[in-house]
């Protein structure tokens, strides 16, 4: 039974694609009394630990100092990403801040094209810019005075900014990706992140020892620790139900079920935040998802022209 669900590649993706939305639904919904900073070391600690027993069950080999100094690099990044969109979340309507987030793919070609120098085709570059576009006419919806933050200003550009470290973190992943198998890449991604963050928790614990015993922190709600630890656990499930999913089907396949992700976020604001998304908001989301497919079927094509090969005999 188990096996034929695993072979069910569309619908382990998208299992995978609720579960993160709901991650996010739920960081939304306590990360102001959690505590930002407490949320994101814990759930990292969590999730590294986690990471590194699969990476040592696994008995895989620690890739070289280049590479742990790579991967250091890529982690930090990818714990400041992190930062900046769980802060907008806080500050953004949920469907908004999944829709910022779809830009990420507009900003690959370029970043690729400087990091890789990866050439940038006369139709991507234009997608990219009515890609914005969409941006420009999502954020234009805005929210009514009952849901609004006022920091609403410092959600929109933290949410640009995460979408444009993760779109670093993805054009990264593309140069290691064949260096290093998917679980090493998974640990760095996730205990980089907590070893950064350990003062924080292992300073929240001196602080609930001994009150007052580092000035400036104060000991998190342990209420919550279970919340941490779930984010940690579901974080990492996700990532493997996306592997699973994607070593069984073709890429072009899955990569348009990564946008169900507004679906999940607008019915889950609208059921747990009375967030509900106005007509411009999904004007620009579909904008923005047409550019990101232009994009993502023109890099295919382009690829296909200099194998010389179909679209369909080019590896995924």
């Amino acid at each position: 039974m188990i096996a034929r669900f695993l072979s069910a590649p569309l619908l382990v993706a998208l299992i995978a694609i609720g579960i993160g939305t709901g991650i996010d639904a739920l960081i939304k919904g306590i990360a102001p009394s959690a505590g930002l900073l407490h949320l994101l070391a814990w759930r990292f600690l969590f999730g590294g630990l986690i990471a590194l027993i699969v990476f040592r069950h696994k008995k895989l080999a620690m890739p070289g100092r280049e590479a742990i100094g790579f991967h250091t690099m890529r982690g930090l990044i990818q714990l400041a990403t992190a930062f900046l969109f769980f802060y907008a979340l806080m500050h953004l309507r949920l469907a908004e801040a999944t829709i910022i987030g779809f830009t990420a793919a507009l900003m690959v070609p370029p970043i690729a094209r400087v990091l890789l120098g990866e050439k940038i085709t006369s139709t991507a570059l234009a997608a990219t810019v009515i890609g914005f576009v969409g941006a420009a006419i999502a954020i234009s919806d805005a929210p009514s005075q009952i849901n609004a933050s006022p920091d609403r200003t410092l959600g929109l550009i933290a949410c640009f900014a995460a979408a444009f470290l993760y779109a670093i973190v993805l054009v990264l992943l593309r140069m290691r990706a064949t260096k290093e198998d998917a679980v090493t890449i998974a640990m760095f991604t996730n205990v980089v992140p907590a070893i950064a963050l350990l003062p924080i928790s292992v300073g929240a614990i001196m602080v609930a020892a001994i009150p007052g015993s580092i000035p400036g922190l104060t000991a998190p709600d342990w209420t919550y620790m279970p919340y941490f630890l779930m984010f940690g656990a579901l974080g990492y499930c996700v990532w493997l139900l996306m592997t699973l999913a994607y070593a069984r089907a073709p890429a072009q396949r899955l990569a348009p079920l990564e946008y169900t992700s507004l679906i999940w976020s607008a019915l889950l604001g609208i059921a747990f935040f009375s967030e509900t998304p106005g007509w411009r908001l999904w004007v620009g989301a579909i904008i923005i998802i047409a550019a990101c497919l232009i994009v993502a079927l023109e890099n295919h094509f382009h690829s296909r022209r200099q194998a010389q090969m179909p679209l369909s005999d080019l590896p995924e």
